[in-house]
């Protein structure tokens, strides 16, 4: 059974896009796992420009905005200028629940540095070269054995990238394949990409983003007779000799040209980050877990011992461990452990970087999610292809909180037509390393998609052999990516995510004056409380919003308690081992109690002379005085809610503004005696709160009226998505039964002409069948609706309480 969460916050949601194919199993539980719960997907990736992405995100919210995948494509998906005219549609059904911020929309609060390129040039060695023909010639052959057909192109596409990484990353690529052969000599003869899993670490999501590419079911070669079977054996046997022969060139270079290019790369980086006075971190990027520790051993070895840390999908090296396990010890008994192993070595190998090492060297899963603001300068040593992928690792440090220009180093061979044309694509066509924002919003959104750019490029140099080849390719694709960003931009499918971006400023001013004014009640009002109940227990630093727990009251449930030092959590201070907020268990107990209190009705004087901020509603009561109720109104409908209802009178009868009753509290006050209200003055206020009872709940009625509205309009398009792919189905037969007496009247002769009228009377009989099951199906859409309209109708069923919280004598001095 799901657990009711309050609220689901679910980070990096893009992961989530594919929700709605069956083999995405990781999306479904996570869907399945949170029910109906609320939720928010947040994520920083572009959406490519594929609207089943959006689909997928959408119905992973709610799965009745849209009907069938079947019935979403063949409306919005499907290419054609009478489908421009859904988009409209398609933008009202999203908006609810889709909002969009662009980067260039929040610069007056997040105040973006620049980004500065340095390209870094290498050649490789003679054998380098070598190697890299050798397997490239391989890799572009028709058939092989090593290379399932079921997913050859994504397999080739990975081997090619370990390929470029370096000579010990394909090495160990190539040990793989040579055993994969060996045992299917003797065993079945299928196998997936998860063979490089341990290779190259993204090769699950690369799976999922290339789905529906290629067959998920390996070509059987025909082993009928032994004499096949013989001759298949002779063959994979040749091809194993060859990949060994490949395995040992590479084993015998010990020298990487790339590595060595590091060397001066990370020299000139750090001089750039000198001359931007900024700190000397680096944050290096590889495909390949192979190359990370090559990387590591060679920047070792070369002058940069006790410099560096590693960070990856699995983080089991001596090193990270070690790293991790000093951490524990240092960090015992404070709050930034959370208890999950893989979460708390990710944040002790950053806080290793943050703290005391100058380089980390990264893999693209271990880096996913991380903020590493510290760090301003990133080296690409290997280039993905995908400039959404690009784009996230340059995020990862040019991001909110850099307070210096990122610098960015990539690595290009020289000796390679395509790498060159690859970089030239990425870095001056989509301007990924430079500028304030690199790939501009736009141009990342008019591209088809990331992975489908990646594929044209990985089919290039599949396909391409000489140079002029390589030419002729690559200038296609920069004239068709030129179009395709100029012409895009004015396309209806960029107008649909586009309509996110309007009044996003007036917005973004809004919420954030207001929500920098509810935190800053929130803290205040947290602190007051914490420090009016733990008076005898605690001592308390005002000025850092710190407070040292000697002991812990009794009445106090001390099984997630620690005595030691807490702050506020938006102070940020490095010097406590507890940070203090609503949700700590602390201040939970601590509120329910202050809620539990008995509190009789008491004179409290309002000293506003001595307040250092002028309210002048309050100075307005000056040497006046009067009573005041508070009571909390609680409504069940579609969500519980809470509101605390003021009442107040001066003693001349004048009702006061419920916003004036509440800013009274903002003022000093001092408790007298215990008093007794005359039943009259209780009787006025009792008829204030009872006013501003109905006031509230009409106003929520009012809300959910229009709550029942939008879901009905909600539910009666869902409905029409499943009828209009029932109703296009009975087309699409129509459609065929036409076409096939079309044929038959034009056929000559007479056998195949009786065949072709059987063929059309067999259709007629299955749209005859399906008009039957069309009405059936619409019986039961129907149903299905009414169903889903009476969940809403008993959600929005009323329940008020009220209860009375305290009632006060006030006085204003």
């Amino acid at each position: 059974m799901a657990i009711p969460w309050d609220l689901v916050i679910i980070d990096e949601a893009h992961r989530l896009r594919n929700v709605y194919k069956k083999s995405n199993k990781i999306a479904k539980a996570i869907q399945a796992a949170i029910g109906n719960s609320p939720k928010i997907l947040l994520t920083a990736t572009p959406l490519q420009n594929s609207l089943m992405e959006l689909y997928g995100l959408v119905s992973f919210i709610d799965s009745h905005i849209f009907g069938s995948t079947q019935s979403f494509r063949e409306q919005y998906v499907r290419s054609g200028v009478a489908q421009e005219a859904f988009y409209e549609n398609l933008r009202d059904r999203i908006s609810p629940v889709c909002q969009r911020t662009l980067r260039r929309q929040v610069l007056e609060y997040i105040q973006y540095t620049n980004r500065i390129s340095i390209t870094q040039d290498f050649t490789p060695t003679d054998k380098e070269f070598e190697l890299y023909e050798y397997v490239s010639a391989y890799l572009q052959r028709n058939s092989t054995y090593a290379l399932p057909n079921s997913q050859r192109t994504l397999i080739t596409l990975v081997v090619r990238k370990i390929l470029a990484s370096s000579t010990f990353a394909i090495c160990s690529t190539l040990d793989k394949l040579v055993n994969r052969l060996e045992n299917s000599i003797s065993e079945s003869n299928t196998y997936d990409a998860d063979i490089l899993n341990d290779e190259y670490e993204t090769i699950d999501e690369l799976k999922e983003e290339w789905q529906g590419d290629e067959n998920n079911i390996d070509e059987a070669r025909s082993l009928s007779d032994e004499e096949e079977k013989t001759i298949i054996r002779k063959a994979i046997q040749q091809e194993v000799v060859e990949l060994k022969n490949y395995q040992a060139l590479a084993r015998a270079i010990t020298v990487n040209a790339k590595g060595e290019a590091l060397l001066k790369a990370l020299e000139n980086g750090f001089k750039k980050l000198g001359e931007l006075n900024a700190p000397q971190k680096a944050l290096i990027f590889t495909e390949s877990r192979r190359t990370q520790q090559y990387l590591f051993n060679h920047l070792k070895e070369n002058g940069y011992d006790r410099q560096l840390v590693l960070l990856n999908g699995t983080n089991t090296e001596k090193e990270s461990t070690e790293i991790y396990k000093s951490w524990l010890k240092e960090n015992e008994g404070r709050d930034c452990i959370s208890g999950s192993k893989s979460v708390d070595m990710r944040a002790a190998l950053v806080d290793e970087f943050r703290n005391h090492k100058s380089i980390m060297i990264a893999t693209e899963s271990g880096a996913e999610g991380l903020n590493l603001q510290f760090c301003n300068l990133v080296v690409n040593y290997d280039l993905p292809w995908n400039p959404q992928r690009i784009e996230q690792r340059i995020g990862r440090c040019h991001r909110y909180g850099q307070e210096f220009d990122v610098v960015v180093i990539n690595f290009l061979n020289r000796k390679n037509e395509a790498d060159q044309r690859v970089f030239e694509l990425l870095s001056q066509k989509l301007r990924l390393f430079d500028g304030v924002f690199g790939a501009s919003d736009d141009i990342l959104g008019a591209l088809e998609s990331g992975v489908d750019f990646e594929k044209r490029i990985n089919a290039i140099y599949q396909t391409c052999r000489t140079s002029e080849e390589i030419k002729q390719a690559f200038d296609e694709l920069q004239t068709e990516l030129d179009a395709g960003i100029q012409n895009r931009m004015e396309d209806a499918h960029i107008k649909l995510m586009e309509h996110f971006d309007e009044d996003v400023h007036k917005r973004l001013k809004l919420n954030q004056d207001e929500t920098k004014i509810q935190i800053d009640n929130f803290e205040k009002w947290l602190w007051e409380l914490t420090r009016y109940e733990l008076s005898d227990h605690a001592e308390f630093d005002d000025a850092q919003y710190m407070f040292h727990l000697k002991d812990i009251p009794t009445d106090i449930n001390s099984s997630l308690i620690s005595k030691g030092n807490y702050s506020l959590v938006t102070q940020k201070n490095s010097n406590t081992e507890h940070f203090y907020r609503l949700g700590h268990p602390l201040a939970e107990q601590l509120i329910e109690k202050s809620k539990l209190k008995e509190l009789p009705c008491r004179e409290i004087s309002f000293n506003c002379s001595n307040h250092p901020k002028r309210i002048s509603v309050i100075e307005q009561l000056l040497n006046q005085s009067g009573w005041l109720k508070l009571s909390v109104l609680k409504v069940s409908a579609i969500e519980a809610e809470e509101r605390l209802l003021f009442s107040g009178i001066t003693d001349d009868v004048t009702i006061l503004d419920p916003d004036t009753c509440k800013k009274l509290f903002n003022v000093p006050g001092k408790t007298g005696l215990e008093t007794s209200i005359p039943d009259n003055i209780e009787d006025k206020l009792t008829s204030i709160t009872e006013t501003l009872t109905n006031v509230i709940t009409m106003e929520i009625t009012e809300r959910n009226g229009h709550y029942f509205e939008s879901e009905m309009e909600k539910l009666d398009k869902w409905a029409d998505d499943l009828k209009f792919q029932l109703e296009q189905e009975l087309k699409n037969l129509d459609r065929e039964i036409k076409e096939t007496k079309k044929e038959a009247r034009k056929e000559a002769e007479l056998d195949k002409k009786v065949a072709l009228h059987k063929d059309a009377k067999d259709l007629e009989k299955k749209r005859k069948d399906k008009r039957r099951s069309l009405f059936e199906t619409q019986d039961e859409v129907d149903n299905r609706k009414e169903n889903l309209i009476s969940e809403i109708e008993a959600k929005l069923k009323q329940s008020v309480e009220l209860d009375e919280i305290f009632i006060i004598r006030w006085r204003v001095t």
